[in-house]
């Protein structure tokens, strides 16, 4: 059904933010303290606004080429990029793990999000909820969260890749958005998942990888070979490549070779640096 909306914007109280939706016409865009957070189109669920969010999508759609898939989403905010697989992979089952409970039940209110099964959204800490699921349980796990517009360190850390490693099937892909230039450096994700993953290579414009300004750069960690076809590569890096430069904004792959000289002399974090585990409450569930 077509939601007519005008230019405009609501603001409203979240656990652990304020919240605002800019709307221009069927396009909403969710403000987390004012820093821009997902961006959902309520008449084309299946348009993504943000560039990373494409990016990822190229990659899912070379690995699996029109296959339903089971994703784990580590951050949910509006759950954008869930729902437009959700539209286009008919049959998949996604989880979003959000922290903020009064968040996940606005976006849930507000937007209309695929319903669960399809998707469930899951009310806990992502690095905590990540540590309970069944290993080799997922095809894809998208790490998205932020706080204050940087990702929590306990996401970040060689613990938490090979966390990731075991909840993903063998042919699994774990996709990271890292934030990179100013105070933020994605070399240090990019060696903590190099320590544990079979293959890892990224997306990024060329600026921000010289850090001459601020912006996003996509790891994307490969596990293992299919089942039963261990000469087939999992990520063709050339079909990748082809889709993302029929994008608005073409982007470019950075192969295993080139990662591996810009990551020089960087080491990964680990839990007792950034001081985890720490105590919570344990995670809830919300539908």
């Amino acid at each position: 059904m077509t939601r007519k909306r005008t230019r405009g914007s609501e603001e409203f109280l979240v656990d652990n933010a304020t919240a605002s939706i800019r709307w221009d016409g069927s396009r909403a865009t969710l403000f987390l303290d004012g820093i821009e957070s997902s961006s959902i189109d309520v008449d084309d669920p299946t348009y993504l606004e943000f560039e990373y969010m494409q990016h990822m999508t190229c990659v899912v759609d070379s690995v699996f080429p029109d296959h339903a898939i089971r994703a784990i989403h580590l951050g949910g905010a509006a759950c954008a990029l869930a729902t437009a697989w959700a539209h286009s992979r008919p049959g998949s089952r996604q989880t979003a793990i959000e922290i903020d409970g009064a968040l996940a039940r606005e976006v849930r209110q507000r937007f209309p999000l695929p319903p669960s099964p399809d998707l469930r959204i899951r009310v806990g800490d992502a690095r905590e909820v990540l540590g309970t699921l069944r290993p080799s349980s997922a095809d894809v796990i998208v790490r998205d969260a932020f706080f204050h517009g940087a990702v929590p360190p306990a996401l970040r850390t060689l613990e938490c890749a090979r966390e990731a490693y075991e909840v993903l099937r063998p042919g699994g892909l774990y996709l990271v958005n890292c934030a990179h230039g100013g105070q933020e450096n994605a070399r240090i994700d990019i060696a903590a998942l190099r320590d544990v993953f079979d293959e890892v290579v990224s997306i990024q414009d060329p600026k921000v990888g010289r850090s001459g300004r601020r912006g996003n750069i996509v790891a994307i960690a490969v596990k293992d070979h299919l089942d039963g076809d261990e000469d087939e590569p999992v990520l063709h890096c050339d079909d990748v490549d082809r889709r993302l430069r029929r994008l608005p904004l073409p982007a470019r792959i950075t192969d295993s070779d080139s990662l591996n000289k810009w990551i020089a002399g960087h080491k990964p974090l680990s839990d007792a640096l950034v001081g985890w585990p720490q105590s919570a409450a344990s995670p809830s569930l919300t539908s």
